[in-house]
């Protein structure tokens, strides 16, 4: 590769075709790469084709940021190389090219971008001038789902202190000291770390950057780990989660750079054991902070033989009551309003199983109707509440757009206990941390962003963008996902 022809205004997202090197736009930006795939696979009408044209048909492209090569024949990534090694010759390239040539141009426009940015990221607060200290995530293509989720995590302040606080894995020493590094499928998974690239990215969110941090090497360990997230293509934030909160948990398990962290856990004294629930193995912060128990109580409605059964979790998901689903806004007045309340005690009323859902009765030795009731046994320190906005028809997956009206200050689940007598007046009451918020018609489609509380200050994150925000605008927000804090001091805000 001798040289790169740029045909694309955009310089977002760029993508070098390896059959004639020019370099468009990815499909997340204005989709130039693609359609020159696609251009070229129209057959020539006044031409005969030659086998030789049959070949080349500009299949395979580049990312010139992350060094990642896709098929779009395939529809996927490329791990392999050729004989003569020319893919890995092309990274070389794009890797000199950006190491010396666009080098010094790179820095003193990134100066200019950071002191012309600086204005408008100062604020009035209290008369004073200060800055905004909040960074943005870059979006790699269709991960809006995972910034949102970084980002609320982020702003959970015990959870994020904890990552923090890790040591380091030691840096890469040698040939490879200080060179970028660019992942690929082949790699064996022992080679990845989603504790380290996670403590990483939640190090770089609260520096006062004024330019957007990259998760690339976070967003690989994810495509290493968990293959439901590999690609691109839009995902649900809420599933992306609980994969990053359960493996995590995983890893928190084993050592961490000679380090256990179940020492860690034991000394802050923050996280006492009666704060612990256990999933899965041995307590870690995530079981810490965000594990709670349910008791699952069942019925047998022909014998009346109890069952009661503990199940611990990590978030709960709720049903938006079915005759609240056409209320889409929070002004329209077509019926009553829905509220978290109405969610919360939809999951929690006792619910007659139906014909599909029979109980194993032990008593009657078969199948019988019954019905089944929740109660919350432990409360989490952290509850992470999702409202269940996507359901599955005969043929496709739709989305409840109902507004459901939440409280800023003061959620109180003391109702919701199995036990409300044995916890104190404050330790049932929940204060708002951040919203993930879905906008668009499909889980396979649309945006989502959050927001998320920061030193008594709301901010609204949209992928690379970070802007201040008010309560009022937050309240009308369309919550999809939930995190309350537990309350620890007295305030003067009234409950739910």
């Amino acid at each position: 590769l001798v040289l790169l022809i740029f045909l694309c205004r955009s310089n977002k997202s760029p993508w070098v075709c390896l059959t004639c090197s020019s370099v468009h736009c990815g499909r997340y930006v204005n989709g130039h790469a693609k359609k020159h795939y696609e251009d070229a696979q129209i057959p020539m009408t006044n031409h005969k084709k030659t086998e030789k044209q049959d070949k080349v048909q500009h299949t395979v492209c580049m990312d010139c940021s992350s060094y990642s090569t896709y098929c779009y024949r395939c529809d996927d990534f490329v791990v392999n190389d050729t004989k003569l090694g020319l893919v890995q010759k092309v990274r070389e390239h794009l890797q000199n090219l950006e190491n010396s040539a666009f080098t010094s141009d790179r820095h003193r426009k990134r100066k200019l971008l950071e002191n012309s940015s600086l204005n408008s990221k100062l604020l009035k607060v209290n008369g004073s001038t200060t800055a905004l200290c909040a960074t943005g995530l870059r979006n790699l293509g269709n991960t809006c789902f995972m910034n949102a989720i970084l980002q609320s995590l982020s702003n959970i302040q015990q959870f994020c202190c904890y990552f923090k606080e890790l040591p380091a894995v030691e840096l890469r020493n040698g040939k490879t000291a200080g060179r970028r590094t660019y992942h690929t499928r082949s790699q064996g998974d022992n080679n990845v770390s989603l504790v380290e690239e996670f403590r990483k990215t939640l190090c770089a969110l609260w520096q006062g950057s004024q330019t957007a941090f990259s998760p690339e090497s976070l967003f690989y360990v994810v495509w290493k780990i968990m293959p439901n997230f590999r690609g691109y293509q839009q995902q649900d934030a809420h599933e992306f989660m609980r994969y990053l909160l359960d493996h995590l948990h995983l890893e928190l398990q084993g050592g961490f750079n000679g380090v256990s962290r179940s020492v860690i856990l034991q000394e802050n004294s923050s996280l006492s054991a009666s704060n612990k629930c256990c999933i899965n193995g041995a307590s870690t912060v995530v079981t810490a902070i965000f594990g709670g128990i349910l008791q699952n109580e069942v019925n047998c409605l022909i014998c009346g033989t109890e069952s009661r059964k503990f199940d611990p979790f990590l978030d709960l998901s709720l049903d938006i009551p079915s005759q609240f689903r056409n209320k889409r806004t929070k002004n329209q007045e077509n019926g009553p309003m829905c509220t978290l309340r109405d969610c919360l005690r939809s999951f929690t009323d006792l619910e007659e199983l139906d014909e599909t859902e029979l109980y194993m009765c032990h008593k009657c030795k078969k199948k019988q109707k019954s019905t089944k009731k929740f109660w919350i046994q432990k409360l989490p320190k952290v509850l992470c509440l999702h409202l269940k906005r996507f359901h599955w028809t005969a043929y496709l997956r739709n989305k409840v757009d109902t507004y459901v009206e939440f409280p800023l200050r003061g959620l109180d689940m003391k109702c919701y206990l199995l036990e409300p007598e044995n916890s104190g007046p404050e330790s049932c009451l929940y204060d708002l941390a951040a919203v993930v918020v879905h906008h668009g018609s499909g889980v396979g489609s649309g945006h989502y962003t959050a927001y998320a509380a920061h030193e008594g200050r709301w901010f609204h994150f949209n992928d690379s963008t970070v802007t201040l925000t008010d309560e009022e605008t937050v309240v009308k927000a369309k919550a999809y996902i939930l995190f309350y804090v537990e309350r620890q001091a007295k305030s003067g805000s009234d409950k739910l």
